[in-house]
This record gives structure tokens, sequence and C-alpha cells, in this order.
């Protein structure tokens, strides 16, 4: 009999974003019986995200939904005794923490309030949760409330809100992207009761309080925070405090200057592990964050626990269907014997585990995968992780902590869709750069691929600069190979993955040894027999933005670039952006203190050498990379003469690729097919 013929597999399409579905924050019982997740979808009209509950066995039995609606639920936990999930939501006029009961039943709020729930953490007696709080400034209302009072009706809790008369600003750090103008209250440490509600603010004042963490005992609580006179002027100063659970003064724990993070109190409570580095005025992600550990009398000192581990316990590694740059505290064994941490290295983020007495964070296994987030149960059996690969997005995984075995995938809620679509899978590639330098990068053909016949290529640039691209799921590139184009994307010196030496290359140093490794790709990816070398474009987002923008100013080698929330101009990021006065650590000095510097590193400076078609994306509430990047870069071009155009996207922060309205992030895929197929399909 002839063998059946599968059915033909569709190309990516742009609106397959609204197809995918993004699984975020796995939990595990304290059993390490049952798993929780949330699974992010989008709605009917594409203007929004719907997030639900979903639950299973840890061995994928039983998968089901928890949670239904129009709405948003997130970040689940489980209480440690079993009978609560904690989860963040808006289910009425505010956002609140809520629970619901495992044993079946409606969820019900422990509190909602006007302001942002952050790092809840069930008491080791599941009788309270502590998190983070940050009040909302209040926001005068349009008149309707008022009228409606004066009439003796109820107030409409949909009147209209508007914006205040005038915002009065006294801080260096104001608002922030993703965001909007921030809180004149900081983040504060409160706890809530589970069987009443009642809730209590623990700490006060001007200083922001983040990352509680509780001893096993319950009597105390770590957090950080960082109490220097200006600390918008030193972020990277901040300290570690204790305090009884009940509130009350504070006290230091002296750790060494510099950022500390996560803290995490081992089983015994005596240590504290978090992760930190010693070198305050380093450039953002060029020192790598160590696990440091410190008693919680001072006694004995803070330690570096991995002092020659070169490289970083973070996610860095980029994707358009998970959120990256994350972490979770240092996860000590129940026996206190051993601590595991994400590491980020070569193109992959992995579980890694070291002696808590110290040495090298080793891999829990070697699968080249993006562990996008994990969680662990009190027995220190198994873990729960987020893991998606190059040709899958994030899934739920269990891994067993006593092997090295690879993660045991225990959901599959994007295979429906997967069965339908042609999904390539990159090959990854090596090349030499200047100074005799090895540089990893990956080659993503079109799912028809013919060998014989040469196709137009396209180069992606990854944004940070300090992240990597690596073994996770670009629905933007398989968007591309799938109209044809073979993608070409690699991580240059200054990425992460490569240790500190790589990534601190270009400290002060932007468009140097960087351009000339993505050059140095450029040039190895056209003389692959299967690329048309004439018909070859790039692309990339904020700082791959910036290296589209310092590349068509260089080079005429291109035949088109789309470059996206990009900088142009490094003197007037540093007054506009968000953080843009941060950035003096990275470009040695302030503008003032490096003058030529700023004007040497500005692709503004070469606008003038311009002759590659250029498209510019960018994004109208993008606080980090301004609009006035695109707009001074657009003007200057027009006004010369370039073929330039420029499209921009009201509403949207920096993040409109990774999370931005679904409908906008399909005009903005379509608008980089549109300009390529343009100068590129001849």
């Amino acid at each position: 009999m002839p063998t059946k013929r599968s059915p033909q597999r569709r190309p990516v399409a742009a609106d397959d974003i609204t197809r995918i579905k993004f699984l975020r924050s796995p939990a595990l019982s304290a059993d390490e019986t049952t798993v929780c997740f949330a699974v992010e979808t989008v709605s009917e009209d594409r203007k929004k995200y719907l997030s639900h509950l979903w639950q299973c066995q840890a061995d994928g039995s039983e998968l089901r939904q928890l949670t239904f609606g129009e709405r948003s639920d997130s970040s689940p936990q489980f209480s440690p005794d079993g009978r609560w999930i904690a989860f963040l939501a808006k289910r009425g006029d505010h956002p609140g923490i809520h629970l619901l009961p495992t044993d079946g039943g409606e969820s019900h709020p422990l509190t909602e309030k006007d302001g942002t729930f952050a790092w809840p953490v069930f008491t080791a007696d599941s009788r309270s949760i502590v998190c983070g709080f940050r009040q909302n400034d209040p926001i005068p209302d349009s008149g309707n409330a008022d009228k409606k009072a004066a009439k003796g009706q109820s107030p409409d809790k949909k009147s209209k809100r508007e914006a205040p008369v005038f915002r009065h600003v006294e801080r260096l750090f104001y608002r922030y992207d993703g965001e909007g103008y921030i809180p004149s209250d900081g983040f504060h440490i409160w706890v809530f009761d589970i069987a009443t509600g009642e809730g209590a603010q623990l700490t006060r004042g001007r200083f922001n309080e983040t990352s509680p963490a509780i001893s096993p005992d319950g009597k105390w609580i770590a957090f950080v925070s960082n109490h220097r006179p200006d600390p918008d002027r030193d972020p990277m100063r901040q300290d570690l405090f204790l305090m009884r659970s009940t509130g009350g003064p504070i006290r230091l724990v002296p750790t060494p200057p510099g950022p500390v993070e996560s803290p995490s109190f081992s089983p015994q409570g005596g240590l504290i592990a978090y992760y930190g580095h010693t070198d305050p005025d380093a450039a953002w992600g060029s020192s790598p964050m160590h696990v440091w550990a410190v008693g919680t009398s001072g006694r004995p000192a803070a330690r570096d626990l991995t002092p020659t581990f070169d490289r970083e316990t973070y996610d860095l590694t980029l994707s358009d269907t998970g959120e990256g740059h994350g972490s979770f505290p240092p996860q000590w064994s129940p026996d206190g014997r051993t601590i595991t941490v994400p590491t980020s290295d070569t193109g992959a983020t992995l579980l890694s585990r070291f002696p808590s007495r110290g040495g090298i964070p080793k891999p829990l296994f070697r699968t080249k995968c993006h562990v996008q987030g994990a969680s662990f149960g009190r027995l220190g059996r198994r873990v729960a992780l987020l893991v998606a690969d190059a040709a899958h997005p994030a899934e739920v995984g269990i891994a067993d902590l006593h092997s090295s075995s690879t993660p045991r995938m225990i959901t599959a809620i994007n295979d429906k869709w997967l069965r339908e679509v042609a999904i390539g899978k990159p090959q990854e590639v090596w090349f030499t750069s200047t100074g005799k330098t090895r540089i990893q990068g990956w080659v993503l053909k079109p799912p028809n691929f013919r060998a014989g016949r040469r196709y137009p290529g396209i180069v992606e640039i990854h944004g940070g600069p300090r992240a990597q691209y690596g073994y996770s799921f670009f629905h933007e590139m398989q968007l591309l190979a799938a109209r044809g184009y073979v993608v070409f994307f690699c991580n240059p010196r200054g990425s992460q993955g490569r240790g500190k030496e790589f990534t601190t290359a270009i400290v002060n140093a932007w468009g140097t040894v960087d351009y000339e490794d993505v050059m140095a790709g450029t040039e190895w990816f056209c003389a692959q027999s299967y690329v048309d070398s004439r018909r070859v474009g790039v692309t990339g987002g904020s700082y791959g933005g910036y290296m589209t923008n310092w590349i068509v100013g260089h080079t005429n080698r291109f035949k088109a670039a789309v470059t996206q929330r990009s900088v142009v101009s490094l003197k007037s990021f540093y007054g506009t952006s968000d953080t843009g006065w941060d950035w003096e650590r990275e470009f040695g000095g302030p503008p003032w203190g490096n003058p030529a510097g700023y004007e040497r590193m500005s692709p503004l400076t070469y606008a003038k050498n311009v002759k590659t078609p250029l498209l510019i994306l960018h994004n109208e509430h993008d606080y980090r990379c301004l609009i006035e990047q695109a707009e001074q870069l657009y003007t200057t071009l027009k006004v010369m003469g370039k073929k330039v155009e420029m499209v921009r996207f009201p509403e949207e922060p920096h993040g409109l690729s990774r999370h931005g309205r679904p409908d906008r992030r399909i005009a903005r895929l379509e608008h980089i097919l549109r300009w390529f197929d343009k100068f590129l399909s001849k």
C-alpha cells in the first residue's frame, strides 16, 4: 500500500503571534507532585493579552485550566502546606494578591490596592504572605464622581480618569520604560494574614525596599535597599538588611560595596545567599554577578562563593516569545550542601549547581536550550522548568536534581500550532573575526530550502548589548525564513555568555570590535553558496538598532536596512532616556567629560555617509530610547535627500517586539517584510 503523506505544513505568518500560547511562571508544589503555570493568549480583537492559570501533575497528567474570563492572572505559587495557590491578578478596581484553594472552589482576593504588588512569598507556616507594594499616586477624577455624589447617585467605577494638571519632578529616576511615571511612594515590605486578609506595612520612608525573603523559622525578613543620599545616582550600591517579621528596626548586614540582589536564607537560617559583585562603577552587565553568602549577624563575613566563575547567574538569552533578563534567588538544597542558580553560557541558559562551601557552578544537564523559569519544591528532588529551544516555544518540563538527565517535558500546549507550520532549526556556526577572535552564530534557512539555489539574506543584530542570541524560539526569524530569506545572527563582542573579557571589549568603544565582528560574520555569511550576496539586508532593535545605524553610516555592504527603537545620539540619549545618566559608566563619563567620545560613538555623526535605504521603526512611549532619537535620524536623512521612511507606534514602550499590543506587533513585522521585499526581492 502507498504510504500516506502528511499534510503540507504552511509557512509561518506574521499573525501567528496571535496563535502561539506563551507559558509563564511555573510553580511546583511543596510535595513536588503538582505544577501550576500561567498561559498567556491574545484576545480576539488582538489588542491585549489574557492570562489564565493551568495545572497538571508532575508526570504531565490531569492537565486542566484553573481560571477563566477576560482577565490576566499571573505569577502563581503554592503555599507550603499545599492548601492555596497565590497569584497576582486584577479582578476589581485595583490589582491584588488572590488565593485559589487547591481542593476546589473559587478564588478570592487576599488584598487589593491601588498600586503594584511584587515578590509575594508565603511564610513557612502558610499563615501569611510577605510582599513588596508600591502605592500609586492619586489621580484626580474628571468630575463625574463629584457630580453624581452631589445628586445622591453612586459614583461610577468607570468614571473617566485624567492626567494631573502638572507633574513636579525632583528625582533623577522619575519614569521607567514600560511603567510610565514612577509614583512618589517607593516599594515597601508588607505582610498579609491569610485568614483575615488584614495587612500591615512593615517598612516606611523614602527608600525602596525590595526582594523580601523569609527565614525558615519565620522570625526574620531579609530585603534589599539602597540608603545612599541619592540612590538614583548610585544605583549599583545596594545593601542587605534584616528586620523582625513583625516589623520594627532594620539592621544592616555588612556586604562589600556593589549590587545586592535576590537574598535567600539557608535551610538552617544562619546564612543568606545573594547575587552581587564588588565593582559598583562597572558598566551594566560588564562585571558578572557571583553568588555570595553572609551570616545573618555579619559573621561569617560576606564571601564570594563563585570567585572564578566567568559567566552571569542570569537568564540573558533573548527571545520574542519569552520575558528574558530574569533570575530566581539562589536555591539551597534542603540539606544546605548545594546551591542551584541560572547561568547564561554560549547561547544557552541552563540550571547550574555548586557546593554551598564554594566552587564553580556546573550545569545540571547539557541540553542546548533556554530555561526561562524554574520552581523548586521542599523535598529537593525535582525542579519545574519553563524550557524553550530554537524550534519550540517554552513549555513546562521536570528535571531530576540528582541526575544529569535532560528535562522531561510534561506539557505540549503549542503542539497543535507547531503541527500546522513549517518551523526551521537554526544551524550553529563559528567564524573568525579580527584579532583571531572566534564568534558564535547561527543560520536559519527557509523551510523549502533547495540546494543549488541562492537566497536573499538578512542579518539580525541583538539588543542589550549585554545579552545573547541562542537556543531559544524567535517567531520573527521564523517569519523571515518563511518569506524566503536566509537569516544570520551572531553574538559579537560585548554579548554575554563568553566571559568578562569578551563582554567588556566594547566599554567606551561602541562601533569598534562589535562592528568588526558583525561585518566578519556578514562576510562569512555572504560567502556561503546558498546566499545571494547582492541581496542582503540588516536589522536590529535597541543596541541592535544602534549597530544598524552605525553600519549604514560606515559601509554600503547592505542593500536595505531596518533600524528599530534605536540610539543615534549618545549625548541626547544621556539626558532623555529613563536611565540615560547611568550609561556614563559605559561611555567613559558624562557627555561634558567625554564630548569627543560621545560624538565619535554616535551614529548620527556619520549620517552623511548613509546610502542604504533605511526604514526607521520606533515607539512613541519608549522611555529607554526616546522617539527623539528616531526623529533626529529621520529628519537628518530626509533633509539630506536620503531614501528613508519612519513608522511610529503610538502608546508602545521599548519592548514592542516582545510584549507590545498584538496588532501592533503584527504591523511591525509586516513593515519589516514590506521593506526587505521591496529592496531584496530582485
